[in-house]
C-alpha cells in the first residue's frame, strides 16, 4: 500500500474542550487506485487530507506514505517527504500570475533542487500529458479555468510523487471542464501508479473511481472496491 492512514484520531482546542476532527480513521489506497472522499462540509475531508499531506500531526495513530511511517519524523524530515513523495491538488489552482505555465511546473522541481537540464523536458512532458503542450509559454490570464486546473495537477506531479491528494478540483468548474478533469486524474493515477485520494463534492462520476468513502461527523466508513473498475482509463480530453 503506497498510502496508509491507521486509527488515526485528530482534535482540536474548542473553547474549554476539544472537537474530534477524525476520530479512529482508517484508510489503504494502493498505488495506481484512485479512492474518492464524500460527505458534509465539516465532517472532517480536509483534515483527513492535512494529515495524509503530513500538514498536521494527529493525536494518535500512523500515516505511512511509500512505505515511511511518518509518526517520528521531524519537520525538516516532513517537509522533504512532502516534496519528494506526496503531490497536492488544491481547490483553487493559485498559480503564479508572472509565470507561464512550464515555470509554474519548473518551480516545484527547483525547488527540491533537480538539474535545471532537465526540468524543462519534464515540464512539457506532463503539460502534453495534461492536454496541454500547446500550451507551456501562456500565462494564467490567458487560459481557461479548466486549463488553469489541468497545470494546477502537473504541477503536483512534478516530483513524481507516490501520493496524490486532491482537494475539490471540479468546484469552480462547470460540468463538462470538471468531467474532464475527473477523467484526466483517473488516466494519471492509472499510468503514474499514484495512490490517489479525491475530495469531491460531485457524485456524478464516482463510478470511475475504485472505492468511495464517506466522511461522518469524523469518521470514515468505507465503500466496496469497484470491481468494474477499468484497468486503463481514457486519454485525457481535448483541453479546454
Amino acid at each position: 500500500m503506497t498510502l496508509l492512514v491507521h486509527d488515526v484520531t485528530l482534535t482540536y482546542p474548542d473553547g474549554e474542550s476539544r472537537l474530534t476532527a477524525l476520530d479512529a480513521v482508517g484508510l489503504e489506497v494502493p498505488a495506481g487506485t484512485l479512492t474518492a472522499v464524500i460527505g458534509p462540509s465539516g465532517s472532517g475531508k480536509s483534515s483527513l487530507l492535512a494529515v495524509a499531506a503530513t500538514l498536521v500531526t494527529p493525536d494518535s495513530g500512523r500515516v505511512v506514505v511509500a512505505g515511511r511511517d511518518t509518526t517520528e519524523l521531524g519537520p525538516a524530515e516532513k517537509s522533504a517527504l512532502r516534496r519528494e513523495k506526496i503531490g497536492i491538488v488544491f481547490q483553487q489552482p493559485n498559480l503564479l500570475a508572472s509565470l507561464t505555465a512550464a515555470e509554474q511546473l519548473q518551480v516545484m522541481a527547483h525547488l527540491s533542487g533537480r538539474p535545471a537540464r532537465t526540468v524543462r523536458r519534464r515540464a512539457l512532458e506532463l503539460l502534453d500529458a495534461v492536454g496541454l503542450a500547446d500550451k507551456a509559454d501562456k500565462r494564467p490570464h490567458q487560459l481557461s479555468g479548466g486549463q488553469r486546473q489541468r497545470i494546477n495537477i502537473a504541477r503536483a506531479l512534478m516530483n513524481e510523487p507516490a501520493v496524490l491528494l486532491v482537494d475539490e478540483p471540479t468546484s469552480a468548474l462547470d460540468h463538462e471542464r470538471g468531467a474532464a478533469v475527473l477523467d484526466l486524474l483517473v488516466t494519471l493515477t492509472r499510468e503514474r501508479s499514484t495512490a490517489t485520494v479525491l475530495v469531491t463534492h460531485d457524485h456524478a462520476h464516482l463510478e470511475r473511481m475504485d472505492r468511495t468513502a464517506t466522511m461522518t461527523d469524523g469518521s470514515l466508513t468505507l465503500g466496496p472496491a469497484t470491481t468494474t473498475a477499468p484497468a486503463t482509463a481514457p486519454g485525457p480530453a481535448p483541453a479546454r
